[in-house]
């Protein structure tokens, strides 16, 4: 492996990484329809009273990342910090992205608004937020497209 910081990205290790994103929830039941029935993701693995935790992974056997909730008897973690803890994915086409957004809303998941009004800006964001008060955007746009 070359320690030249110009080489591509693809020879660094951490860049071929499969990626968990992880939080704790104060109800996996709770979360399950905005994540699959919503969002379409599938449950790749679970847990049962591991050291006092419960867990979920959800994701799709193909993808180079997951979703894991958690949940600790007892323990509440409370809600997202704040309105700007996001997900976002990015939906190029303009179909698909339709589609994901019409999948949400026939699960009864209705957009909110953005805190952040650039989510919003020109029609290209939508806004869900999930039973913790975290937020997914579905952004109809590729990543790089973005302007600022």
């Amino acid at each position: 492996m070359s320690s030249d910081p110009t080489s591509p990205a693809t020879e660094t290790p951490i860049m071929q990484a499969h990626l968990r994103i992880a939080r704790p929830t104060r109800s996996i039941h709770a979360l399950l329809p905005f994540y699959t029935t919503g969002l379409g993701f599938q449950i790749t693995g679970s847990f049962e009273q591991h050291a006092g935790f419960d867990g979920v992974m959800l994701g799709h056997p193909s993808l180079p990342y997951h979703l894991e909730f958690t949940e600790q008897e007892g323990h509440d973690p409370g809600r997202a910090p704040t309105q700007e803890h996001l997900l976002v994915f990015y939906l190029p086409k303009k179909d698909e992205w339709d589609q994901a957004v019409a999948r949400m809303k026939s699960a009864c998941f209705m957009p909110v608004r953005s805190y952040n009004p650039y989510w919003d800006a020109d029609g290209k964001g939508k806004t869900f937020e999930d039973a913790d008060g975290y937020r997914v955007v579905l952004w109809n746009g590729a990543w790089g497209d973005c302007k600022l």
